[in-house]
């Protein structure tokens, strides 16, 4: 059993304090009464009622919900076909510069990839909007997928499924039975990180997007340039609570699976 010293108890105590305190600052400031928000005078919920009343923030966060969905998903998709690729394909010509296209967003600065995705669009006369945006969260979301799923795929147990194979199963069946059902946390766990990549993405959206789609993060950064208003808070609130919503709820169910594959294979044995 390994035990923690003084110093590695106290250097994590302070960088959770130092990454968590200003979340709880700015949810208890959420619920002041007053519009200043270093002041509190009292409890309140009506920044929340003006804020369900704001058109330009609901509007701004349907997008937001809109095209984190969307590109994640398809993000996921592409994302784990690749890591199929990589893993499965073995080596095949051109493989070096197909993985290095895949993991070059992961290093590649933001501004750049914003920035000659937006020369992409006007070039091919694409309007900017919501598809442009899905689009670019797609490029750029795909990568983490297809390392999170190449991951879990580099230690599968292949001979799983060359017993379905034997037992009469299509190559799609074995991978939709067997395979998917494994690396199902993987999976997940890209279209989580691709989604939580896209609701929070600032740099890219703001190169592709419109003046008829305006996410999130864009309309909060235009607003706060003005000085954070109680609305913010309200909004920043729901936020943190949706994304640890979305978290706790992803790790009961994986966590469930688990613990129904470790029954399956106790009872196989």
């Amino acid at each position: 059993m390994i035990r923690m010293s003084w110093f590695n108890t106290v250097s994590l105590t302070l960088g959770f304090a130092f990454l968590y305190i200003p979340m709880l600052i700015l949810i208890l400031f959420s619920f002041n009464e007053s519009k200043l928000v270093t002041v509190w005078a009292g409890f309140s919920t009506k920044w929340y009622k003006e804020l369900f009343q704001n058109e330009a923030f609901l509007s701004a966060a349907w997008v937001t919900l809109k095209v984190a969905v969307l590109s994640s998903t398809f993000a996921t998709v592409l994302g784990t076909m690749a890591a199929l690729v990589l893993v499965r394909a073995g080596r095949f010509w051109g493989r070096t510069l197909f993985s290095g296209m895949i993991y070059a967003p992961l290093v590649m600065p933001e501004v750049i990839t914003g920035l000659s995705l937006l020369l992409l669009f006007i070039g091919i006369g694409l309007d900017r909007g919501v598809l442009t945006i899905v689009l670019a969260h797609t490029t750029f979301a795909m990568c983490y997928v297809s390392v999170v799923v190449s991951s879990r795929l580099v230690s599968f147990d292949r001979s799983l499924e060359e017993a379905a194979l034997d037992l009469g199963c299509t190559p799609l069946d074995a991978f939709r039975l067997v395979t998917l059902p494994i690396i199902a946390p993987a999976v997940i766990s890209g279209w989580l990180l691709a989604f939580t990549l896209s609701l929070d993405d600032l740099v890219i959206a703001s190169f592709t997007s419109g003046p008829a789609a305006t996410t999130l993060p864009i309309k909060i950064f235009s607003a706060v340039r003005l000085g954070v208003s109680p609305e913010i808070n309200a909004l920043s609130t729901l936020m943190i609570a949706i994304v640890a919503v979305g978290v706790i709820s992803a790790s009961l169910v994986t966590k469930r699976q688990v613990l129904r594959r470790q029954r399956d294979v106790q009872a196989a044995q």
